[in-house]
């Protein structure tokens, strides 16, 4: 599971003795519109990866026949496996543009090996994570539940949306597998197809009522929804008064139907019942049904959040920082890179600061990054998928009550970059004086991003 110049790459580095320690950063360059912050997701998956990781005999035959050699070309890969260091963002904590979520020390060859799954991993789920986190946000405190499952792309993302959503505070999820992996709440309602399927809606709606023993809530907009109101409230009117029940509004003008749904439903003596929208939902239709004051007592939201639809990639890099003891850094235009392995110091407000790792940690500041892997192996031992889930919740719950106000917007938010440690700064300045001796010519500076259209 690799990109087959990862492959190439490491083939070579290995043919020219080029094995030494390299240190890569993965990085957001900058927040997708609309993002104050990102929320880290997807280590445990990546971690996992690192920890069984071997180049066998099936991997090398695939290797050589995408690449048409012999077997016995590939054979210094043969038997390889993760011997090095991973440092990162624990899941669940907030990040800023600029900062890294992880950085992976290792022999060269084996640390360009795992950069396409170490990208896939974080970048997704991290996108998935900071999109449904902000639907938390919009909600006010309203239970927000998963329903992507049928719109994700594949089946694998759909796990990966019901494990963002649960890490950020979602109530429950309709994926069946994810709640039993990752020891979350089932929650589901019906389709229209099960209207259709009765003769009536009522009838419907009380075979629904007969056969489900968990909550009972009706979908009311196969026909017509005021009409469907009305018949959800001769069905549950009827039943035991401690059952949990409800309606699905998803369709329409969900703000004005709502409205007319909880007079319906209070005239009727059921003021208990929920209603819960759904139809397309974001963080920005939430924040806007309760702009308008909609009576929305739980949101479910799907295609939209389980695709990160409006920002469905990040600028993430995956970047060499080090080589050999030897800071390194890109001058690309608008794409350099700053040298060294490196630590983020978290500050109140996040007033972070990015340093390099063996900086001492400012006063009033925590570091970011944690050592979750030394020499091939883990740390501490791999946590029950639910303990995981449950660990990286708390820690979001605690990064978002110190969230400035001004990253929780939803439209138009603030976007924050960490400052530069002095040691940094002066590293920095080291390495382009070199770059600028060593790659560009005796007392010719670096291409910056202002002078590189000139320079063409």
């Amino acid at each position: 599971m690799t990109d087959l110049y990862e492959v190439t790459m490491a083939l070579a580095y290995l043919r020219e003795g080029i094995t030494e320690p390299a240190t890569f950063s993965l990085f957001t360059r900058e927040l997708p519109a609309d993002r104050g912050f990102l929320v880290a997701a997807g280590l445990a998956d990546m971690l996992d990866f690192l920890d069984d990781f071997v180049i066998d005999e099936d991997a090398l035959a695939v290797f050589a026949a995408a690449l048409e050699r012999s077997a016995a070309d590939l054979a210094p890969l043969r038997g390889m496996r993760f011997t090095g260091d991973v440092w990162a963002v624990p899941e669940g904590r907030v990040v800023l543009a600029g900062e890294p979520l992880l950085e992976l020390s290792a022999p060269l060859p084996q640390a360009q090996l795992m950069e396409t799954w170490v990208l896939n991993q974080i970048s997704h789920q991290t996108a998935l994570a900071s999109k449904a986190a902000r639907c938390v946000l919009a909600a006010r405190g309203r239970p927000v539940v998963d329903f992507s499952l049928r719109r994700t792309h594949g089946v694998e993302a759909g796990m990966h949306a019901a494990r963002a959503g649960a890490i950020v505070g979602f109530a429950a999820t309709s994926n069946v597998a994810a709640a039993h992996v990752d020891g979350l709440r089932a929650t589901g309602t019906m389709a229209h197809s099960f209207v259709l399927a009765f003769p009536s809606e009522t009838a419907a709606f009380a075979a629904f009522a007969r056969g489900t023993g968990g909550p009972v809530t009706l979908l009311v907009d196969t026909y017509d929804t005021v009409q469907g109101v009305h018949r959800a409230v001769e069905v549950l009117r009827a039943l035991p008064a401690d059952r949990d029940i409800g309606i699905r509004l998803d369709s329409g003008d969900l703000g004005a139907l709502a409205v007319r749904a909880r007079r319906i439903l209070e005239d009727a003596g059921l003021a208990r019942a929920r209603i819960v929208a759904s139809g397309g939902l974001d963080e920005y239709g939430i924040e806007d049904l309760l702009a308008a004051g909609a009576p929305v007592d739980v949101f479910a939201v799907g295609t939209k959040v389980g695709t990160a639809a409006d920002a469905p990639y990040l600028d993430a890099a995956y970047k060499l920082v080090e080589y050999a003891g030897r800071a390194v850094m890109k001058l690309s235009a608008g794409k350099a890179t700053a040298p060294g392995a490196k630590q983020v110091f978290r500050g109140p407000g996040c007033a972070d600061t990015l340093a390099l790792r063996d900086e001492v940690a400012p006063p009033g500041t925590q570091p970011l990054l944690e050592q979750v892997m030394g020499a091939g192996r883990l740390l501490r031992p791999r946590e029950a998928a639910a303990d995981a889930v449950a660990t990286a919740r708390r820690r979001f719950t605690a990064d978002l009550a110190g969230l400035p106000a001004q990253l929780r917007t939803v439209r138009n938010p603030r976007s924050l970059h960490p400052g530069s440690s002095p040691d940094l700064q002066a590293l920095t300045a080291q390495v382009r004086q070199r770059l600028a001796t060593d790659e560009l010519g005796a007392g010719r500076s670096p291409v910056t991003p202002g002078r590189a259209a000139s320079r063409r």
